[in-house]
Order: C-alpha cells, then sequence, then structure tokens
C-alpha cells in the first residue's frame, strides 16, 4: 500500500511549501492536498495516512475543535497542527488535544523538516518543548462529540429549541446534553461555559497571505 501524507491548508502556495518538506521526511509518500477541513475527512475516508498536516484557519474551521474532531475519528493518526498563530497558549491546547505537533507558519523549511522528522519517528515535537496541561482543556476534551455539538451551537447563541432543530433531537434531550456539559465543565451557567469554551479559539492572523 502506498503510503498517503495530508496537508490541509488552504493557502495554495503554502500547501506547496509544506509538500517540499513533507518530500524530504516521506520520501516514497503519495502526498495529498486538501483545501478545507472537509478535504480531509474525505481524503482520510479513502485510506490511511502517516499524517495529517493541518491549519486551523480554513473556510469550513477555525480553532481546535477540528483537532478534537479528527483525533476522536482518527485516534491512531498523527496530527501535525501547522498555524500563522505564534501565541504559547495555542501550541499548549494543540498538544492537550492530542496533537503531535505544532510547526509556525514562520519556521524555515529546516526547522519544518525538524518537526516532520520527530513526528515520523513516533515522536513530538512543539516549538517550546512538551506545554504544560491546563486542567479547562481537560475538561472540554472530556466531552462527548454530541456535547462539543452542543456547546458549539451554544457558543453560536442558540436557544435550546433551535438547537433541538439543527441537530434533529428533542429539546428534552438538549437540556440533559447542557445539564452534563455544565458538569463536565465544572461551571453554573450557559455564560460561565462559553467563556471557557474560548479557549479552543485561535485568534485570526493579522495578515492574510500564503506565508503569514
Amino acid at each position: 500500500m502506498t503510503m498517503r501524507v495530508i496537508i490541509a491548508d488552504d493557502h495554495p502556495l503554502f500547501r506547496s511549501a509544506l509538500a517540499h518538506a513533507v518530500g524530504k521526511v516521506w520520501p516514497d509518500a503519495a502526498i495529498i492536498e486538501a483545501s478545507s477541513a472537509a478535504e480531509a475527512r474525505a481524503a482520510l475516508a479513502d485510506g490511511a495516512a502517516e499524517a495529517l498536516l493541518l491549519d486551523l484557519h480554513m473556510a469550513d474551521s477555525t480553532g481546535l475543535s477540528v483537532l478534537m474532531d479528527l483525533r476522536q475519528d482518527h485516534p491512531a493518526l498523527p496530527i501535525v497542527i501547522v498555524s500563522a498563530s505564534e501565541e504559547p497558549r495555542v501550541a499548549a491546547a494543540a498538544a492537550q488535544l492530542g496533537a503531535a505537533g505544532f510547526i509556525p507558519k514562520s519556521s524555515s523549511l529546516e526547522a519544518m523538516r525538524e518537526a516532520l522528522c520527530a513526528v515520523r519517528d513516533g515522536d513530538i515535537w512543539f516549538p517550546e518543548g512538551e506545554p504544560q496541561a491546563d486542567d479547562d482543556l481537560a475538561r472540554i476534551a472530556s466531552l462527548t462529540p454530541a456535547q462539543r455539538r452542543i456547546l458549539a451551537a451554544i457558543r453560536q447563541g442558540l436557544l435550546n429549541k433551535q438547537i433541538a432543530y439543527e441537530l434533529s433531537i428533542s429539546e428534552a434531550t438538549v437540556k440533559a446534553h447542557i445539564t452534563a456539559i455544565l458538569r463536565k465543565l465544572g461551571v453554573n451557567s450557559r455564560t460561565q461555559a462559553v467563556l471557557l469554551a474560548a479557549k479552543l479559539d485561535v485568534d485570526q492572523p493579522a495578515t492574510d497571505s500564503a506565508t503569514a
């Protein structure tokens, strides 16, 4: 079976740069390019991959929620976050949520290759070493996929009846999930849950270019 490495980034020029680095680390791998999270999921549905390089800012995904979803569906897949964010908290959150590595987009090709070599060899790679754990993120990570979907809907400001309609479930089920969400997060209100869940956000970069 041909080895496959998937690159999910909506900037074609940056995908090309990543493909160059991947080619040095996995010279025999077929490189699959995706411009959205949906395309990355479709590529994974087509077969196993050695690794997924994942941008956090694409048209259908912003922030670390997509990492949580992909980790849930593909627990053995090494996922390397590639991000324009240089904030240590973002790398730390990615590590805690199961990423195998974190590559800032400002990295040199040599640094990218170093990170990918570590992941290829079964190690992890983060710019500042392995970050410290955050208890709030641990609580968020304890939510089930259904609970995460409902929390995302709460963050959008939807009412219980709107959430029930969107997810095709009853209002009673929504209320039960929200009770469980608040308990798991250790908060007392929807507002507090929304504030805590903001730790999944990654600020949009100030510049929007292929190399920013």
